[in-house]
């Protein structure tokens, strides 16, 4: 029986088990989004895990939507994340770098004027995530498809610095609303160019983008994250079954290392039909899983890996804690996300205390 401590291979990528860290934007980085040390010490105490998949990271400044997230755009991030793979890779683990492009999930005060940009002009609701005071997002401007084409070299760019800095991989950022999510869903693409209408046109950005990763770094170390509930930063979808079994069906035969979907488990899920679409490409599940959740879907094949968010945060020896079933730290809300302090972030306790001090 497949359990958390069994081996599994994704593409090129050796998971010495099948717990994976889910990436957790924490706003750590420098104003100019280069890896502290204190990320240094975060990602390698949670080393034990099969694979760490890295905090979203943007592929540029103009890709950015929030303050202090980490780059893979300047010859300093790039030293910055080298500290931070050396010290996963000395302790055994494995870790990718997700890059990211938010689009429309940003605000002219985070980009020193200029307006967001989306597939198309379709303002988002709500208010921007972290500005105070709170403003609204604003009425996006739809990429010209000369842009389109500059951001996807923006992502082949920094795929080759991720591997400059010592990333064993990397992984696409389709998910939770941001820039090709918004191409891939109906609601926010109502474009009528080649990027826009069919299924096909919809996913040319997502496919384009994940050509360009696979000519860094070949498609055994190349991972894509999905969002199919479509259900983060006011998206939509006419079809997601179609949308994502298409998008799958594609990915499938370029033969990635590996899909994630954040979908919390129900009647209505269609990770396991995306697995099937894609001719069988390893499956990360991750949302709301309980152990015993985890524990059911890799017995039962529907999923090849698990993956935790809120967990790994307070829980730096996730993988020990799920396979002894031991009690889980509580998490502490009001660090989590933006502050220059280690409490929160680098200070929660090991069930094991020679383990912490390894």
């Amino acid at each position: 029986m497949t359990d958390f401590s069994t081996t599994v291979q994704f593409g090129e990528l050796q998971l010495k088990n099948r717990v994976v860290m889910a990436p957790l934007t924490r706003n750590r980085a420098t104003a100019d989004r280069v890896p502290t040390p204190m990320m240094v010490e975060y990602y390698a105490q949670r080393a034990s895990a099969g694979l760490i998949i890295s905090e979203a990271t943007v592929i540029s400044e103009e890709a950015n939507g929030y303050l202090n997230t980490p780059g893979l755009f300047t010859d300093a991030q790039v030293e910055g994340w080298k500290n931070v793979t050396h010290a996963v890779h000395a302790k055994d683990g494995l870790i990718i770098a997700q890059l990211w492009h938010v689009g429309r999930v940003s605000h002219p005060d985070l980009l020193n004027g200029e307006t967001p940009v989306s597939a198309s002009a379709v303002q988002q609701a709500g208010h921007v995530s972290l500005l105070r005071p709170k403003r609204p997002y604003v009425l996006p401007r739809p990429l010209e498809v000369s842009e389109i084409h500059a951001i996807t070299e923006q992502y082949k760019q920094a795929a080759i610095r991720a591997k400059e800095a010592g990333f064993d991989g990397v992984e696409l950022h389709a998910a939770n609303g941001y820039l090709i999510d918004q191409f891939l869903q109906s609601k926010t693409n109502q474009r009528e160019d080649e990027y826009g209408g069919s299924v096909e046109n919809r996913t040319r950005f997502l496919l384009e983008a994940t050509d360009a990763l696979i000519e860094v770094w070949g498609a055994d170390r190349v991972g894509v994250h999905f969002a199919p509930r479509c259900d983060d930063h006011d998206m939509g979808d006419d079809n997601p079954r179609e949308t994502f079994g298409y998008a799958m069906e594609q990915l499938g035969k370029r033969k990635i290392a590996f899909f994630f979907t954040r979908e919390y488990l129900a009647e209505d899920s269609i990770s396991e039909y995306m697995k099937e679409r894609s001719g069988g490409v390893p499956y990360i599940a991750n949302m709301q899983l309980s152990r015993e959740d985890a524990i059911q879907l890799l017995a039962s094949g529907k999923a090849d890996a698990v993956s935790f968010g809120k967990d790994y945060i307070s829980n730096p020896d996730l993988f020990e804690r799920l396979v002894e079933d031991e009690p889980l730290n509580e998490l502490k809300f009001e660090n989590m996300i933006g502050t220059d302090v280690a409490q929160g972030y680098i200070d929660y306790p090991f069930l094991n205390k020679q383990l912490a001090e390894s």
